[in-house]
């Protein structure tokens, strides 16, 4: 049955294909839309950033790390709810992920439950809209 009213967008920009695919299926299979990328230049050119409910992004990446991408997102969509996931134990970027805004910070591997909760709290307590 059409209800008309549009999915959530889930993104997730990390540099592995398989975090990646992990996070698409877990997104998708709690009803979000997912939309994976594997650099946040390629998330920033798509287009997608307006329809955003939630990013999941890594920290450390090629190009561009995930710090720099929500600094660069907290412009025009301050309220967008970022959740950063990363394989390095560091209480230095994990403070200054948080103090950017983040509403979480996970340490791969992550629990597929645990970023789930996240999520859902993200998008049902968030908005998106740019201020």
């Amino acid at each position: 049955m059409l209800t008309g009213v549009a999915k959530p967008v889930v993104v997730g920009v990390d540099d592995d294909f398989r975090v990646r695919e992990s996070i698409a299926r877990l997104a998708e299979s709690a009803g979000y839309v997912p939309q994976m990328f594997s650099s946040a230049e390629a998330f920033l050119q798509s287009g997608t950033l307006a329809e955003t409910a939630c990013l999941i992004t890594d920290v450390l990446m090629p190009g561009m790390d995930g710090l720099e991408l929500q600094r660069r997102i907290r412009i025009e969509y301050p309220k967008l709810p970022v959740i950063f996931i990363s394989a390095r134990v560091d209480d230095e970027t994990r403070r200054r992920a948080i103090d950017g805004g983040a509403v979480d910070f996970m340490y791969k591997p992550f629990d597929g439950a645990d970023l789930l909760c996240a999520i859902d709290r993200a998008v049902n307590n968030s908005s998106n809209e740019p201020v």
